[in-house]
């Protein structure tokens, strides 16, 4: 692991991001596929823990996983207009394949809404075969110009749900009732309250009628979308040929929706909560959850902690955690606690002579206080009920992320009313979150993101916003002065 100094999150932000996933070793470029990334395995870790839970989720809401093909023939993609207008610049063509130029190129799947359109024509023909819920775990290709790991690659990973309904009412319920599920887990889970609210029509996914979305606030003030959810309407089935003999007798088109989120959930992860000595892991997603460290001297030291260092593991694993116990030889106790540290690890469990005589060991948190010396405050539990004592520090510090991350959200959420302050809310590279009337015009909307790289994020949902319990109320435009209904969420973007 590179043992250079993580840049301090005030000196340069995009640098910090970057140190920490190379000093977690997360992740890194994979080089020679440009644009694209390498997973590493404590990164992988994570997204696996991330979509056991989701995957949970969507299995109780009724939704089966299924599996379609990478590559889609580019006909398909052409069927909608829409799509394959907000799509064309991101696609990568197959041109040939078993040495011949294929007679139809193939695209390599940015999303899959066309071709699981053609398989949902073959096995949808009656409102008895309604509603139908898919969801598929796969990796896909967007040729993205400007990449950056996590964020934004060429080929990422996913989930992406699809289902087809009879009714309209049906299919929002779905819509909604998906975004929800989004926005628990990231609270549940990830440690990380978002806010829910609806794209503008220039922000809405291609293809769809309405788009929803989770926002999240990282900690340099700027937004990053972290789920969205669509109500496709009836566009993909009548591209497609999506058709039920309804109740009446009578044929139709389905209503559709698709929905996703991505690894794009573990960058949102590390910019929450990492700080300028590495990730920051909650607890529910560690790939460790406890590192253990041996401490001794002698041989015969050696012996006796590291045997009570395996025990406590053994019985700790027996409560479900995951544990390391470093036995790693020509280490000091430092540099191993270094690693954990900047790996994110949330409880570090130190053993060394006098601990196994007093039959206890000393527990520093990923997250503590200092003392009067100004060293990490540690605390000392019993091996006796070590089960109890390491279960309450990981509950209480999942609830510590998630209160620091609440905190810092609702610091940062202003209401402006004049394109002055506006201007000076997004001055530089500063950002936060805004909540300013907007006349409802996609001219407008453009003509602000130009002048202040700042984006309607959503129209949010009533109570979402803290401390902003209803935005729905009359007021000005703040680039216009056009008379507006409600106030909308900016920021600057990821």
């Amino acid at each position: 692991m590179a043992d250079h100094p993580i840049t301090p999150r005030a000196t340069d932000y995009a640098q910090w991001y970057q140190d920490v996933i190379a000093q977690a070793e997360l992740a890194e470029a994979a080089e020679v596929v440009k644009g694209c990334m390498v997973v590493r395995p404590h990164g992988w870790a994570i997204w696996e823990k991330m979509q056991a839970d989701l995957d949970r989720r969507f299995k109780e809401t009724g939704h089966q996983n299924a599996a379609f093909p990478l590559l889609i023939p580019q006909s398909f993609i052409s069927k909608e207009a829409q799509h394959v207008e907000g799509f064309s610049p991101e696609l990568a063509v197959v041109t040939h394949a078993g040495g011949k130029e294929l007679e139809e190129p193939y695209v390599i799947r940015p999303t899959s809404e066309t071709i699981i359109g053609h398989f949902f024509a073959k096995w949808i023909q009656s409102h008895r075969d309604l509603p139908l819920l898919i969801n598929q775990w796969a990796n896909v290709m967007r040729w993205e110009l400007r990449t950056r790991m996590f964020l934004r690659t060429g080929e990422f990973w996913w989930q992406e749900g699809h289902t087809a309904h009879a009714t309209h009412g049906e299919c929002q319920e779905e819509v909604v009732r998906m975004l929800d599920v989004y926005r628990d887990f990231c609270r549940e889970v990830m440690a990380m309250p978002v806010i829910r609210g609806i794209k503008t029509a220039n922000e809405r996914f291609a293809g769809a009628l309405e788009t929803r979305t989770i926002e999240g606030l990282m900690q340099d003030g700027k937004a990053l979308q972290c789920g969205t959810s669509h109500d496709l309407g009836q566009n993909f089935g009548k591209a497609f040929d999506v058709m039920f003999q309804n109740t009446a007798g009578e044929r139709e088109y389905v209503w559709q929706t698709s929905w996703g989120v991505s690894t794009r959930l573990i960058g949102a992860l590390i910019m929450t909560h990492s700080d300028d000595e590495g990730l920051v892991c909650p607890p529910r997603l560690a790939p460790i959850h406890v590192a253990i460290v041996p401490i001794y001297k002698t041989d015969e030291e050696r012996a006796s902690v590291i045997e009570c260092a395996r025990r406590v593991a053994t019985e700790l694993r027996a409560d479900g955690l995951t544990v390391k116990v470093d036995e790693r030889e020509g280490m000091k106790p430092g540099a191993k606690y270094y690693e954990w540290e900047r790996k994110g690890v949330p409880l570090r469990l130190e053993i060394g002579p006098r601990d196994v005589a007093a039959n206890t060991c000393m527990a520093k948190r990923r997250i503590a206080g200092v003392d009067e010396k100004g060293k990490p405050m540690k605390e000392t539990l019993g091996l006796d009920d070590i089960g109890v004592g390491v279960g309450r520090i990981l509950d209480e510090f999942q609830a510590l992320l998630l209160q620091r991350a609440k905190e810092r959200q609702a610091k940062s959420i202003i209401s402006v009313d004049n394109w002055g302050d506006f201007e000076v809310a997004f001055a530089g590279n500063d950002s936060r979150f805004v909540l300013a009337h907007w006349d409802g015009t996609t001219a407008t909307e453009l003509a602000i993101k130009e002048a202040t790289k700042a984006t309607i994020r959503c129209l949010p949902y009533d109570g979402d916003v803290p401390g902003f319990p209803n935005l729905v109320e009359p007021g000005r435009c703040v680039k216009t002065g056009a008379p507006s209904t409600q106030r909308v969420l900016f920021a600057k973007n990821y």
